[in-house]
Protein backbone atom coordinates (compact mmCIF):
# COMPACT_ATOMS: atom_id res chain seq x y z
CA UNK A 1 0.00 0.00 0.00
CA UNK A 2 1.15 3.52 -0.83
CA UNK A 3 0.49 6.57 1.33
CA UNK A 4 0.72 10.08 -0.13
CA UNK A 5 0.23 13.30 1.85
CA UNK A 6 -0.01 16.89 0.64
CA UNK A 7 -0.55 20.02 2.72
CA UNK A 8 -2.47 23.04 1.49
CA UNK A 9 -3.15 26.51 2.86
CA UNK A 10 -6.20 28.75 2.59
CA UNK A 11 -6.94 32.18 3.99
CA UNK A 12 -9.92 32.93 6.18
CA UNK A 13 -11.59 36.34 6.31
CA UNK A 14 -12.33 38.56 9.27
CA UNK A 15 -15.97 39.30 10.03
CA UNK A 16 -17.53 36.34 8.26
CA UNK A 17 -17.53 32.56 8.23
CA UNK A 18 -15.03 31.58 5.52
CA UNK A 19 -16.10 28.79 3.18
CA UNK A 20 -13.49 27.60 0.65
CA UNK A 21 -14.08 25.13 -2.18
CA UNK A 22 -11.04 22.81 -1.97
CA UNK A 23 -12.23 20.23 -4.51
CA UNK A 24 -9.47 21.11 -7.01
CA UNK A 25 -6.83 20.65 -4.31
CA UNK A 26 -8.22 17.23 -3.38
CA UNK A 27 -8.35 16.12 -7.03
CA UNK A 28 -4.81 17.41 -7.56
CA UNK A 29 -3.45 15.45 -4.58
CA UNK A 30 -5.15 12.27 -5.78
CA UNK A 31 -3.68 12.70 -9.27
CA UNK A 32 -0.19 13.42 -7.88
CA UNK A 33 -0.40 10.38 -5.63
CA UNK A 34 -0.60 8.01 -8.59
CA UNK A 35 -2.93 5.82 -6.52
CA UNK A 36 -5.54 4.09 -8.67
CA UNK A 37 -7.81 2.71 -5.95
CA UNK A 38 -8.07 3.38 -2.26
CA UNK A 39 -9.20 6.19 0.00
CA UNK A 40 -8.57 9.89 0.36
CA UNK A 41 -8.94 11.62 3.72
CA UNK A 42 -9.01 15.40 4.04
CA UNK A 43 -8.27 16.79 7.51
CA UNK A 44 -7.66 20.05 9.31
CA UNK A 45 -6.07 20.40 12.73
CA UNK A 46 -7.63 23.80 13.50
CA UNK A 47 -10.24 23.68 16.27
CA UNK A 48 -12.54 26.25 14.65
CA UNK A 49 -12.41 24.72 11.17
CA UNK A 50 -14.16 21.84 9.44
CA UNK A 51 -14.03 19.78 6.27
CA UNK A 52 -17.32 18.70 4.69
CA UNK A 53 -18.86 17.33 1.50
CA UNK A 54 -21.79 19.07 -0.16
CA UNK A 55 -23.38 20.00 -3.45
CA UNK A 56 -22.00 22.92 -5.47
CA UNK A 57 -24.95 25.27 -5.91
CA UNK A 58 -23.77 27.94 -8.40
CA UNK A 59 -25.61 30.92 -6.85
CA UNK A 60 -23.50 33.19 -4.62
CA UNK A 61 -23.94 36.31 -2.51
CA UNK A 62 -21.98 39.57 -2.84
CA UNK A 63 -19.04 37.99 -0.93
CA UNK A 64 -18.92 35.00 -3.29
CA UNK A 65 -20.40 32.54 -0.78
CA UNK A 66 -22.72 29.91 -2.22
CA UNK A 67 -26.37 30.05 -1.15
CA UNK A 68 -26.43 26.52 0.29
CA UNK A 69 -23.39 27.32 2.44
CA UNK A 70 -25.08 30.51 3.67
CA UNK A 71 -28.17 28.46 4.52
CA UNK A 72 -26.00 25.95 6.38
CA UNK A 73 -24.42 28.74 8.42
CA UNK A 74 -27.83 30.26 9.23
CA UNK A 75 -29.12 26.87 10.40
CA UNK A 76 -26.07 26.37 12.61
CA UNK A 77 -26.56 29.87 14.09
CA UNK A 78 -30.03 28.82 15.25
CA UNK A 79 -28.57 26.07 17.43
CA UNK A 80 -25.19 27.73 18.13
CA UNK A 81 -25.60 31.53 18.12
CA UNK A 82 -22.68 33.70 17.06
CA UNK A 83 -20.39 34.74 19.90
CA UNK A 84 -21.13 38.48 19.69
CA UNK A 85 -21.14 39.20 23.44
CA UNK A 86 -19.12 38.09 26.45
CA UNK A 87 -22.40 37.02 28.08
CA UNK A 88 -23.41 34.36 25.52
CA UNK A 89 -20.79 31.72 26.39
CA UNK A 90 -18.60 30.89 29.39
CA UNK A 91 -15.55 30.56 27.15
CA UNK A 92 -13.15 32.25 27.24
CA UNK A 93 -12.85 32.64 30.98
CA UNK A 94 -10.47 34.88 32.87
CA UNK A 95 -7.79 32.17 33.22
CA UNK A 96 -7.79 31.64 29.45
CA UNK A 97 -7.45 35.38 28.79
CA UNK A 98 -4.54 35.52 31.25
CA UNK A 99 -2.83 32.52 29.64
CA UNK A 100 -3.09 34.03 26.14
CA UNK A 101 -1.88 37.41 27.46
CA UNK A 102 1.27 35.66 28.76
CA UNK A 103 2.24 34.28 25.34
CA UNK A 104 5.25 35.90 23.62
CA UNK A 105 3.27 36.49 20.41
CA UNK A 106 0.20 37.84 22.23
CA UNK A 107 -0.55 40.42 19.53
CA UNK A 108 -1.19 37.59 17.06
CA UNK A 109 -4.07 36.40 19.26
CA UNK A 110 -5.16 39.67 20.88
CA UNK A 111 -4.30 42.50 18.47
CA UNK A 112 -3.95 45.67 20.51
CA UNK A 113 -5.07 43.74 23.61
CA UNK A 114 -8.58 43.30 22.16
CA UNK A 115 -10.11 40.46 24.18
CA UNK A 116 -13.08 40.22 21.79
CA UNK A 117 -10.70 38.49 19.35
CA UNK A 118 -11.12 35.39 21.54
CA UNK A 119 -14.90 35.41 21.31
CA UNK A 120 -15.13 32.29 19.19
CA UNK A 121 -16.84 29.67 21.36
CA UNK A 122 -19.46 29.33 18.62
CA UNK A 123 -16.76 28.49 16.08
CA UNK A 124 -15.35 25.72 18.28
CA UNK A 125 -18.79 24.20 18.84
CA UNK A 126 -19.79 24.40 15.14
CA UNK A 127 -16.51 22.78 14.13
CA UNK A 128 -17.12 19.96 16.60
CA UNK A 129 -20.58 19.40 15.14
CA UNK A 130 -19.47 19.34 11.48
CA UNK A 131 -16.15 17.57 12.07
CA UNK A 132 -12.56 18.08 11.01
CA UNK A 133 -12.27 15.42 8.29
CA UNK A 134 -13.95 13.62 5.41
CA UNK A 135 -12.96 10.36 3.74
CA UNK A 136 -13.64 9.54 0.09
CA UNK A 137 -13.21 6.62 -2.30
CA UNK A 138 -10.45 6.86 -4.91
CA UNK A 139 -11.24 4.99 -8.10
CA UNK A 140 -9.19 5.10 -11.32
CA UNK A 141 -6.91 7.77 -9.78
CA UNK A 142 -9.91 10.09 -9.31
CA UNK A 143 -12.13 11.39 -6.54
CA UNK A 144 -15.17 9.08 -6.74
CA UNK A 145 -18.03 11.54 -6.19
CA UNK A 146 -20.94 12.69 -8.31
CA UNK A 147 -20.87 15.69 -10.65
CA UNK A 148 -22.22 18.13 -8.05
CA UNK A 149 -20.22 16.73 -5.10
CA UNK A 150 -17.65 19.21 -3.80
CA UNK A 151 -15.28 19.27 -0.84
CA UNK A 152 -15.27 22.37 1.36
CA UNK A 153 -13.07 23.84 4.06
CA UNK A 154 -14.77 26.20 6.49
CA UNK A 155 -13.39 28.42 9.22
CA UNK A 156 -16.23 29.35 11.56
CA UNK A 157 -14.02 31.83 13.46
CA UNK A 158 -14.99 35.34 12.37
CA UNK A 159 -12.65 37.17 14.78
CA UNK A 160 -9.68 37.73 12.47
CA UNK A 161 -8.14 36.89 9.10
CA UNK A 162 -5.71 33.96 9.20
CA UNK A 163 -3.83 31.43 7.15
CA UNK A 164 -5.32 27.97 7.71
CA UNK A 165 -4.09 24.53 6.68
CA UNK A 166 -5.53 21.22 5.63
CA UNK A 167 -3.96 17.92 4.62
CA UNK A 168 -4.99 15.48 1.92
CA UNK A 169 -3.88 11.88 2.59
CA UNK A 170 -4.34 9.32 -0.18
CA UNK A 171 -3.86 5.62 0.61
CA UNK A 172 -4.14 2.63 -1.66
CA UNK A 173 -2.60 0.94 -4.66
Amino acid sequence: MTVYMKDYQVESKEGQVSFVDITKNVKEAIKLSGIEKGTCTVTTSHTTCSIFFEEFTHDVDENGTEFLLLDMDECLQKIVPNHDSKDIYRYPGEKHYQEVESWPDVDKWLPGGDRTKLWNADAHIKSSIIGTSETFVVRDNKLAVGVTGYVYFVDFDRTRQRKRKFTVTVMGE
